[in-house]
């Protein structure tokens, strides 16, 4: 098939590299330009979204923020004055479920269709095409692009309607942000007390506390190895979507704030592009205690 992928960064470039593996045609745009890895392999690089779009049938968008998508898609050069009917656009970003459906109405008006299909699993996942997609948008058109989420991901949920699939992220990303401060508390509270914080995170592994986040994540806290990743600024972003949705419902969601706070603490820090695991720097700055003062070598 003829694809067209916007956004070539942490994600975009190893999620590209699947669909080509799978013998795609693949036109590419990126602002800070084209890895050469990805052209190696045989992908087009284009100048303009509008190109991109001229020339693929399915064109994805793996940018950072709601007004990144608002502009790829509507702005000087964007992929609308390049698109015919009959075309698909997939917007795998992380962006506003409000804003999304604005968006999936105007592609609607010009003969596309549209899928919101934000992704979880992060760097990782995307290398290791394990992938979390939760879609929002038409079946008929989720059919026509689900076994090419599945050159990328594993877990693979039809949500609802447009706006769904955004919706669903940023339920996860409450959930991931939550569990990111429980297990920086929990070790925390096991380094000041004395004990060994990785014999307790091993300890832990086997019990009800168990998660991905205290596998991957806590082994990053007591190791120190917070290059993302998942930056902090992108998790901030996610979870004032997820503060201004809870506003305009008349919802209170007091944890997921004070886990944003702990975020804004850390990029006060300079934390900004830190993986969101180090969300625990803000415990540590608070206690004036470290989990673990120098990088554990592994085992």
């Amino acid at each position: 098939m003829k694809l067209g992928f916007i956004g070539l960064g942490i994600m975009g470039q190893p999620m590209v590299g699947h669909l080509l593996a799978a013998g795609h045609e693949l036109f590419v745009h990126s602002r800070s330009g084209t890895p050469q890895g990805l052209t190696a392999q045989g992908a087009k690089a284009c100048n303009s979204p509008t190109d991109v779009a001229q020339h693929a049938d399915i064109i994805f968008l793996m940018v950072p923020d709601t007004p990144h998508v608002q502009d790829v898609l509507f702005g000087a050069q964007g992929v609308a004055q390049g698109l015919s009917p009959g075309k698909t656009i997939v917007d795998m970003s992380s962006i506003s479920p409000i804003a999304t459906k604005a968006f999936a109405a105007k592609i609607n008006e010009l003969g596309c269709d549209y899928l919101d299909a934000p992704v979880s699993g992060g760097e990782v996942g995307a290398k290791a095409a394990s992938l979390t997609i939760m879609v929002g948008g038409s079946e008929a058109t989720f059919n026509k692009v689900q076994p090419l989420f599945a050159l990328m991901g594993k877990n693979i949920t039809l949500i609802g309607d447009n706006g769904s699939g955004q919706t669903c992220k940023v339920a996860n990303q409450i959930v991931v942000a939550l569990n990111i401060e429980a297990v920086g508390e929990a070790l925390l509270f096991a380094a000041k007390a004395g004990a060994d914080p990785a014999k307790v995170r091993q300890a832990l592994m086997g019990g009800l506390a168990t998660s991905r986040i205290l596998e991957l994540h806590g082994e990053r806290m007591i190791k120190r190895t917070f290059n993302p990743g998942f930056r902090i600024e992108l998790h901030q972003k996610d979870l004032n979507l997820a503060l201004e949705g809870a506003k305009a419902m008349g919802l209170s969601l007091p944890n997921t704030a004070n886990a944003q706070q702990l975020m804004n603490s850390c990029v006060a820090h300079g934390g900004g592009a830190w993986d969101h695991s180090g969300l625990v720097r803000a415990l540590e700055i608070a206690a004036n205690f470290q989990i673990s003062p120098t990088p554990t070598p592994s085992p």
